[in-house]
């Protein structure tokens, strides 16, 4: 019998084995074939299926809601916008209370773990907006107020970019457009308001290719060309310097062709004024708005390599 082996479908999907045999046993599905050998092979239409409901999970669905629910419907369920925005929904503060305090008892083990528990238990999509969105903001104020020292700052940075690449990397390879190309110019170290950018970007099936911090402009604009992106999207931490704004994005403007768009966000954007041909970002929601704009400037879905 022909198959896709649980190990491949694991690493194609990222549900775990775990998961798989668990919701064979609990929901009857998926329904896996057996080899000679008597191992799980699984038809690609289950795969298929299975990448969905991963996708729907990270955006914070639950899977007794979706597994018996057919293909098509997942999909639709998958392309709708959340209502209303992507706004921090219940209240988190004894979470956030909480890994605040791991931190400052520098139990980084125990903060780890207790992120870990909060993606499992909150989906992809909602552990960026609810959790670390808002703790970022608390842990900057507790550094401005000498509550956290920046080892620590330096700390949940680490750990938190680390676990949001690792929740990148299992989602399904986004294959759809926009291309993206995420990056921040130089004298701007600061990666993790991008990586949540791109989390969310890649929940919605955007192709992204993330070149990490401090690019040259000139390699930023090889890089756009070498990629064929659509799509140049950047980050601005509030601790950028303010007056190395105008003459950094007209520069970007003229290096990079002017079909491709630039997306500028962060907190370093929050009170500069519209320019054109830079769209600034100045908050996930309108990320995402400027996401679906472009997808409607642009209904053709062009084959690429």
């Amino acid at each position: 019998m022909s198959g896709i082996t649980i190990a491949a479908v694991e690493r194609d999907t990222g549900l775990s084995k775990d998961v798989l045999r668990m919701w064979e046993r609990r929901y009857g599905f998926p329904t896996p074939g057996r080899d000679a050998n008597g191992d799980r092979l699984y038809a690609a239409e289950q795969v298929e299926r299975l990448r969905m409901l991963k996708r729907l999970l990270d955006q914070g669905h639950r899977p007794g809601q979706l597994i018996q629910r057919p293909l098509e419907e997942l999909k639709a369920l998958a392309a709708r916008r959340p209502e209303p925005g992507l706004q921090p929904t219940g209240d988190h503060t004894p979470v956030l209370t909480e890994l605040l305090a791991l931190l400052q008892r520098h139990d980084a083990l125990g903060f780890q773990q207790a992120l870990r528990h909060q993606l499992a238990k909150q989906g992809l999509q909602r552990f960026v907006l609810d959790i670390i969105a808002v703790l970022a903001c608390r842990v900057g104020e507790a550094w401005e107020s000498d509550r956290l020292q920046i080892f620590e700052e330096h700390l949940f940075t680490e750990v938190t970019e680390r676990l949001l690449r690792q929740a990148i990397g299992a989602l399904p390879p986004g294959a759809g457009q926009p291309r993206i190309v995420l990056t921040t110019v130089p004298d701007e170290p600061h990666l993790l308001g991008l990586l949540m950018f791109e989390a969310l970007l890649a929940l919605e099936g955007a192709e992204c290719i993330a070149l990490g911090a401090w690019l040259p402009i000139p390699d930023i604009a090889l890089a756009v060309k070498a990629h064929r992106a659509d799509v140049l999207a950047l980050s601005f931490s509030g601790a950028f310097p303010h007056r190395q704004h105008p003459g950094l994005l007209q520069r970007l403007r003229e290096a990079v062709p002017s079909e491709v768009a630039i997306w500028a966000g962060g907190g370093g954007v929050l009170q500069l004024p519209k320019r054109e041909g830079i769209w600034l970002l100045k908050t996930f929601d309108e990320g995402l708005g400027a996401l679906a704009a472009w997808r409607q400037q642009h209904p053709q879905t062009v084959e690429r390599p």
